[in-house]
């Protein structure tokens, strides 16, 4: 059994298909083929159920499946490490973003870590932020971006306060409160509302925050992604609360939106957050480019902000 045996049953287990699986190790589809039945003779078991159409891992497969991507993964941080050593930085960073991020420019992030290192291959992933956290533990992503509700923290994880912020009402153009100065939750708590999925943190933050006031809303739009909430705005089918540092340069200029301040409104909290054992030489490169060396930590029983 060898390190490439194991690379190409993952391929296999990830694509379903011998075909696509030897095209992503770029190997002919013959000689994946033989390797995994020679891996197959010598553990005495079949991995895979094949069938000219369908091609699914056994329940051995499933067994086999997860130590071989263990293996693969400490392999590779081996050589991650063997690099550094000699003051070179490899291997791969998973970087996890939530789609609201505003405390960094992601992309120009990472655009200054690719010139450094360039001989990191870099994963990006979209999600929430309590799946990025939890993907962070089970050791899928080396890093990540999260926002969640003030006085809420991220759990199992190293993290870093970037920024905190406060939530403005969004509403159409011609609402009755387009063109005040500022509201309070009170004044809005008849309103429709356009918000995200329930249970995610991005939702938490503004139910937590009208619980505190002892109100209840109506939420008849739920949608995973700003632009969506931001688009049924426009229409007059509701209005929304959201972070102001993200939203605002999605408002400012379109006159089907208008922006209002809230008091006792909900605030955000956006960290930096990353696998506090032994992370890798790839993941502390990131940090080092994002200056987080000098900078203090938060943990279980706090925070501290940068």
């Amino acid at each position: 059994m060898d390190l490439q045996q194991m690379r190409y049953v993952v391929a296999v287990a990830e694509t379903r298909n011998f075909t696509r699986a030897a095209e992503r190790c770029s190997v002919v589809q013959s000689s994946l083929s033989h390797r995994i039945a020679d891996l197959e003779r010598e553990l005495g078991v079949r991995l895979f159920a094949r069938s000219s159409r369908r091609t699914e891992l056994t329940s051995a497969g499933e067994a086999f499946l997860s130590g071989a991507r263990e293996c693969l993964a400490a392999a590779d941080r081996a050589a991650a490490d063997a690099a550094a050593a000699a003051g070179i930085v490899r291997g791969r960073l998973a970087v996890g973003v939530l789609v609201t991020t505003a405390a960094v420019d992601v992309p120009e992030l990472l655009q200054r870590y690719r010139a450094r290192h360039p001989d990191v291959r870099v994963q990006l992933r979209a999600g929430g932020s309590d799946e990025l956290a939890e993907a962070i533990r089970r050791g899928e992503l080396d890093i990540a971006f999260l926002g969640l509700p003030e006085g809420v923290r991220p759990s199992g994880v190293e993290a870093l306060v970037l920024d905190d912020d406060e939530h403005v009402l969004v509403v159409p153009a011609g609402h009755r409160l387009a063109g005040a100065a500022r509201v309070a939750l009170a004044d809005v708590a008849d309103e429709v509302f356009v918000d995200f999925m329930r249970g995610t943190p991005a939702r938490d933050q503004t139910d937590l925050a009208f619980t505190a006031a002892g109100l209840v809303r109506d939420v008849a739009y739920e949608a995973g992604v700003v632009e969506l909430i931001t688009r049924l705005i426009a229409r007059g089918l509701g209005v929304a609360l959201l972070p102001s540092a993200f939203v605002r340069p999605l408002v400012d200029g379109n006159p089907e939106l208008a922006l209002v301040m809230v008091v006792g409104g909900p605030r955000r909290v956006e960290y930096l957050a990353w696998n506090r054992f032994n992370p890798s030489p790839a993941t502390l490169a990131l940090l080092n480019v994002l200056g987080v060396g000098a900078r203090r930590r938060t943990h279980a029983n706090g925070t501290e902000r940068t």
